[in-house]
């Protein structure tokens, strides 16, 4: 899968999503997607995750905002050099979708807070007629 990436205050995700066949229903209307996270910083200060904010998006244009602690049941601490990865998952209603959102980080050494963007990815699967991209 192609990976997506962006880069903000010397913080970059990258985010590569996998249709879960397996897990999905189609003549339920459920169709589930894994997508793995890299988060690495690349900056000069130590800082962490705190939260997350997540759009996700179904063929429909209808969207879900998702906002929470961490990520995993974690709030990485990443020092100038670190990275963390995990993987999650999202279901939806439709064959297709993408997904974008925010960590919500802090400088640990001032106490500045700032969002590091997730971009945008597409969750496509063999069921859509097209890819949303």
């Amino acid at each position: 899968m192609t990976p997506y990436s962006a880069t903000t205050r010397g913080v970059r995700v990258t985010v590569r999503s996998f249709y879960l066949a397996d897990q999905s229903d189609p003549e339920e209307g459920r169709y589930v997607w894994a997508y793995k996270v890299e988060i690495a910083n690349e900056g000069r200060e130590t800082v962490q995750l705190l939260k997350r904010t997540w759009l996700i998006t179904d063929a429909q244009g209808r969207t879900l905002r998702v906002h929470g602690e961490g990520v995993v049941g974690e709030q990485p601490v990443l020092e100038p050099g670190e990275s963390f990865e995990y993987t999650s998952g999202t279901p939806l209603p439709t064959p297709s979708g993408f997904m974008r959102g925010a960590y919500h980080m802090v400088v640990t050494g001032t106490g500045e807070a700032f969002d590091a963007e997730v971009p945008a990815f597409s969750l496509d699967s063999p069921h859509q007629s097209g890819g949303l991209h």
